[in-house]
């Protein structure tokens, strides 16, 4: 397929969304990079620096499931907007904004549980297993809030009628970069449950 065919919106539309999996990419290769050192940290072992049974909190299990759903409701208002169902559109992206905003409050209560098991992010009750976890889930807290930002910039649009079956770019730009913050979030506990 030619990139340089179409019209002048299609070229736009190929354009933004080439960009995106340019930022998709370089996240990947940031998060390989922490998981690569969280393992040779790991291997490393030095001296009584790295839990060997530490637990990841109760509340990252309850991130997962918040974070999964949100992608579902957000596939639902992707769906609805195909069949013109503009106030179900309003509700599904109205309930992932909700459960974007209660996964980022369930990061902060396993932050809490954590501290509450006597480990902080630095000083003397600090560790190297516990820095990384504050680091990595910390960093994509940080870029759930770019989600949630663009999220609200969709629901704004929204609002304003700029979406439909027929011009869904910004609805599908915002819904590619929420699923890859949450298939992140997936990896990243899963990585972090087996490889502590």
């Amino acid at each position: 397929m030619d990139l340089t065919q179409g019209t002048p919106e299609e070229k736009k539309a190929r354009s933004k969304k080439m960009m995106l999996w340019f930022g998709i990419g370089s996240l990947i290769m940031s998060f390989a990079a922490w998981s690569s050192a969280f393992i040779v940290s790991k291997k490393q072992r030095i001296n009584k620096d790295w839990l060997i049974d530490f637990e990841l909190p109760s509340a990252f299990i309850i991130s997962v499931v918040l974070i999964l759903i949100s992608s579902l409701t957000f596939i639902l208002a992707k769906r609805a907007l195909k069949q013109n169902k503009l106030k179900m559109v309003t509700v599904w992206l109205l309930i992932t904004l909700v459960l974007g905003i209660a996964f980022i409050f369930s990061q902060f209560e396993g932050f809490n549980q954590i501290i509450n098991m006597g480990h902080f992010f630095t000083g003397e009750s600090s560790n190297i297993t516990v820095s990384y976890i504050y680091l990595i889930a910390a960093v994509h807290i940080a870029h759930v809030v770019v989600g949630l930002i663009c999220l609200l910039v969709v629901i704004y649009n929204h609002f304003k009628q700029k979406y439909g079956p027929d011009n869904m770019l910004g609805l599908e730009l915002a819904a590619s970069f929420w699923h890859f913050v949450d298939i992140l979030w997936v990896y990243l506990f899963l990585f972090l449950y087996f490889f502590k």
